[in-house]
């Protein structure tokens, strides 16, 4: 596929689209007042999406002793990075006017029918699935499965992943997804250089691979000095490299639709100590033997073909199943089986030690994220098919393949590929642009993959009516109609028939129709916790409102089903929206240039890590590898700088604050070697530091570029700017500040803003031209990550505009200082500023119970699911303490709901501490409390069943009741399962 050129310019000037849209009317606004005015919109936006009333902000102006917001900002960010100037961003739209803007926009993409394949298929989203969970609140505003008690639906559901993606592999295990092939791909490749007792730092890919997949390996292999040797794997000489090989990998079907016998070459590359990695397709594997029959140590894929859409690209959830030996490094979240107290079995996130956020500047790989919304997605597809249903469809795309392979032949070209099961490459003699012409003017993509030759896959939308379209293609006489009465006999050989069997748990056998998939699907929600229930005060994961009118549009078939490698006119839509969500970012940080390819916060990281890497190598300096990273950085951060190939250094922190001595004297130990200094900003201390200009200023004096994590944005916009702070590169979380939801793991998106010395080197594609001339290689198997969500955000940027933006920054800190005033009679607060202020997140120290009533953390935030309530961020960037961020979305009566289940937590401590309650035995250390323990016929407790269910009034009402008890995570971690048990585990 030849690369197009798809380079789009930071700075567009919005006359040039007025032509498209009305001008929105303009409305009056205030953050702490709202005026009427007879010919302004009453639908207007930040009304709806900042949480309180006027008389209720005016109360918590007196509860945090400021008197308007103004005040606010100016005792809570210092003075010196405060902007000077307002956003220069459009007025807000409202609802509706956003609703017709949009699809103005949308009506731009042109939908063709795409056989491009290359590891993307259109596919049928059951509309029972669409609406229920892909459109449903309940499932994609729930956060990361950490909290297990108030988690069990989707933890059923990414186990069923899990088991899905084990079988068809024919692995041992699997994790519950990645954020896409390229990715998982690279992951499997770092596996195997470091799982030998040596480094071995020769890879092999095979030439028949996607050429994204290739791209993405080749990027992450630079930092660790792997060398990638492309060819064909079949007929290489492997032996040349001893045992400096470290694995192969090969695609299975390739990307020319070959089917491959690799059994020899698996005997082989082990017998050199190497790994095989097979990048596969979960729905051929339903007719194929299984990589895991024929040797392969890693099976790899996009799960997207299972009722994901297309989507331009993404989010699709990746699959990364391993052999047994494998399962402690594979990356990414893995979803275990453990038991409850009462011993019923339960779901847990396991093996947590592997993740990166713990082993920091050890790890190998930085993934903290997945695509959990689309996992459960791909999950329940396989559930509501079952086994039968998903070989029917894969026979069906099989013989429709066979039947247009046969056709095209007695038209007189020649197939290429001998045996296949959904992908044709034809050779066109004379020139393939004709044929490729043809289709185009028929309405159909087809992967021109050189000059003589065309791709063709085929997926499970395909009628027979599209076939005849097809075939007409290459039909000769333009009068030509096929009978298509016979269906061609399969031509895959016998030696690559499937005959074991696969998906025989009871979950895939029981749900075919849809009344009993939809009981199935809200069954499991109804065990989660979500936005839906209540607030998620999770410092730094900055859980604010979805709102719905942002969500529509993902679903607009002009945006869910376009082709990622479709040609760029096909796609005029995704431009301007792309150009305008680029241009608003950059003004909102001040940048120079935006990249929307890195896929989640960590892969920004990484991307901007990288770019600052060939910064200093374009300038000769390469000999700067080192990174200085404070010890309270989220974990991401030296995970991301060693992957980046980068040596991490500490900096310290004393009392919540960056120690600019320590800061000074390693920048200047190690001028030299400086790279990057990586910041957040505020602080992940939840206050804004005084020397952050200072920092800046040290790490520039010293050779170094300054990277800031964007992760507390949410208490920025409109009030600083990163850029202005001093910031080379930041990497923004549209999944947070920017409203995508987090759907309970993923997706997310992870955009950089860069400085213009930097642009030249924003990350490239090898299909679709993205990035600068001299741009690092992509980090993403798309050209823009995962564009069929950024409608979310560039919807919530367009309804804000520029006053409402700054308005939901005031609310975020103010929110955050009221709920710190109400606590701090009853907990101490840790980090504040010189004014008695936080920023948008503030600490809870639980540290003194440890000693006064032996209890922790951990307590608490199991407590508080009996009110009703997922649990702030426990034991960091502090340990044993509770980071709490509201956001601007909550309303003061939600805030009081929250502040007075907490005061109600510690008068229960209190009665530890008074010997009211034993130490050990106590309403703390047994929640969280389940109608099945409280209904027990015997109850030896020292409170009573009253208290632990409902200790505020409110819960009578409004109760969210947790489905199991506290987990035993270390049973789970030494009694690994991580696919379905069998049911009669259940009724023991």
């Amino acid at each position: 596929m030849r690369a197009l050129n798809f380079t789009f310019k930071r700075r567009i000037t919005y006359a040039n689209n007025r032509s498209l849209f009305s001008k929105p009317l303009i409305q009056k606004f205030s953050s702490s007042s709202r005026t009427y005015d007879a010919f302004s919109p009453l639908d207007t936006f930040p009304r709806r999406h900042n949480g309180s009333s006027d008389s209720d902000v005016k109360r918590m102006f007196d509860v945090v002793g400021v008197k308007d917001m103004e005040d606010l900002a100016s005792k809570t960010v210092p003075a010196n990075i405060l902007s000077k100037r307002p956003l220069a961003l459009e007025d807000g739209l409202t609802e509706h006017e956003l609703l017709i803007r949009l699809k103005k926009v949308a009506s731009k993409n042109k939908i063709y029918k795409s056989y491009i394949g290359m590891g993307y298929a259109d596919t049928i989203v059951p509309p029972v699935i669409l609406r229920n969970i892909l459109e449903s609140p309940g499932w994609y505003t729930q956060y990361t499965p950490y909290q297990p008690e108030i988690s069990q639906g989707r933890l059923e559901s990414l186990l069923n992943f899990q088991t899905m993606v084990t079988n068809l592999t024919g692995m041992n295990v699997a994790n519950a997804s990645l954020l896409d092939e390229g990715t998982a791909a690279a992951e499997a490749m770092l596996i195997a250089y470091s799982a030998g007792k040596q480094k071995q730092h020769t890879f092999f890919v095979d030439e028949k691979c996607h050429p994204q997949t290739i791209a993405c390996l080749q990027t992450r292999a630079e930092c660790f000095k792997i060398k990638v040797i492309v060819g064909n794997a079949l007929k290489h000489d492997f032996d040349q490299y001893g045992k400096d090989l470290s694995g192969i990998l090969v695609q299975y079907p390739a990307t020319d639709g070959t089917i491959n016998d690799y059994t020899e070459l698996a005997n082989k590359i082990h017998s050199l100590g190497g790994k095989i990695i097979c990048a596969t397709d979960l729905l051929a594997l339903t007719l194929l033997i299984p990589p895991g029959e024929w040797g392969a140590d890693v099976a790899i894929g996009n799960s997207q073909r299972f009722g994901v859409p297309l989507g331009y690209g993404g989010p699709h959830a990746a699959f990364f199943a391993c052999k047994e030996p494998l399962v402690r490094r594979i990356p990414g979240r893995l979803v275990g089986v453990s038991r409850d107290p009462s011993g019923i079995k339960a779901y847990r996130l396991s093996l947590q030690t592997r993740e990166q956020h713990i082993r920091r500047e050890k790890a190998t790989s930085n993934i903290c994220t997945a695509q959990a919304l689309l996992a459960n997605m791909a999950a329940m597809y396989g559930v509501y098919h079952g086994p039968e249903g998903l070989k029917a469809i894969a026979k069906r795309i099989h013989d429709f393949t066979n039947t247009l392979a046969g056709d095209i032949k007695r038209h007189g070209y020649t197939i290429k590929t001998d045996h296949f099961f959904d992908t044709l490459n034809v050779h066109i003699e004379g020139g393939s642009e004709a044929i490729y012409k043809k289709a185009l003017n028929a309405g159909i993509n087809l992967r021109k993959v050189d000059d003589f030759t065309i791709g063709i896959t085929l997926d499970e939308t395909v009628t027979k009516d599209d076939l005849v379209n097809l075939i007409r293609v290459f039909a000769k006489d333009p009068t030509y109609i096929p009978s298509l009465v016979d269906v061609e006999k399969s031509n895959i050989p016998e030696q690559f028939i499937r005959t074991s069997s696969f998906m025989q748990h009871q979950v895939f056998n029981s749900y075919h129709s849809e009344t009993e998939m939809l009981r199935y699907i809200y069954h499991l929600q109804s065990k989660d916790l979500s936005l839906a229930h209540s607030m998620i005060s999770l410092g730094s994961c900055t859980m604010k409102l979805n709102a719905t009118t942002e969500m529509i549009p993902v679903t607009w078939p002009e945006f869910a089903n376009i082709h990622p490698f479709a040609p760029i006119d096909q796609a005029e839509g995704y431009k301007i929206l792309i150009q305008e969500l680029e241009h608003d970012l950059a003004e909102i940080t001040g940048f120079d240039g935006i990249s929307l390819q890195p896929n989640s916060g960590a892969q920004g990281e990484y991307a901007g890590l990288r770019v600052i890497g060939a910064y200093h190598k374009s300038r000769g300096d390469e000999k700067r590898d080192i990174c200085l990273i404070p010890d309270s950085a989220h974990g991401t951060n030296p995970a991301s700088a060693a992957v980046s190939g980068m040596s991490v250094l500490n900096v310290k922190c004393n009392n919540g604050d960056l120690d600019m001595k320590d800061l000074e004297e390693k920048a200047s130990k190690y001028k030299d070697r400086l790279a990057a200094f990586m910041v957040t900003y505020p602080s992940t201390f939840g206050v804004f530091e005084n020397g952050v200009l200072e920092a800046c200023e040290i790490i520039h004096n010293y050779g170094g570029q300054v990277y800031m994590d964007g992760a507390n944005m949410n208490a920025q916009i409109g009030l600083c700017k990163p850029a202005d702070i001093g910031a080379d590169v930041c990497h923004l979380n549209l999944h947070k500040t920017f409203c995508i939801p987090h759907g309970g793991g993923g997706p997310g998106v992870g955009p950089i803003g860069v400085k213009s010395h930097l642009m030249p080197f924003l990350p490239g594609h090898p299909v679709i031209k993205t990035g600068g001339d001299k741009g690092i290689g992509p980090v993403s198997a798309a050209p823009f990550g995962s564009p069929n969500i950024l409608p979310i955000s560039w919807a919530y940027i367009k309804m804000m505009g520029n006053e409402g933006l700054k308005s939901a920054t005031h609310y975020a800190l103010l929110n955050a200082n009221y709920m710190a005033r109400r606590l701090s009679g009853h907990y101490k607060i840790l980090y504040t500023n010189q004014n008695g202020m936080c920023a948008h997140e503030f600490i809870v120290d639980i540290r003194p119970f440890a000693t006064s009533a032996d209890i922790r953390a951990i307590d608490v935030a199991k407590r508080l699911q009996d009110y009703g309530f997922h649990s702030p961020t426990m034991s960091w960037p502090v340990s044993n303490t509770l980071m709490i961020e509201p956001t601007e979305s909550e309303s003061k009566a939600e805030l009081d709901r929250f502040c007075d289940a907490m005061i109600a937590i510690r008068e229960e401590i209190r009665e530890i501490e008074l010997g009211k309650q034993p130490k050990g035995d106590n309403i703390l250390t047994n929640a969280p409390h389940t109608i099945q323990t409280l209904v027990k016929p015997t109850w030896d407790k020292a409170y009573t069943r009253e208290q632990a269910a409902f200790p505020i009034k409110y819960l009578r009402e409004r109760k969210f009741w947790p489905t199991v008890g506290r987990l035993d995570d270390t049973y789970g971690d030494r009694n690994l399962i991580c696919t379905c048990p069998p049911m009669e585990d259940y009724l023991d």
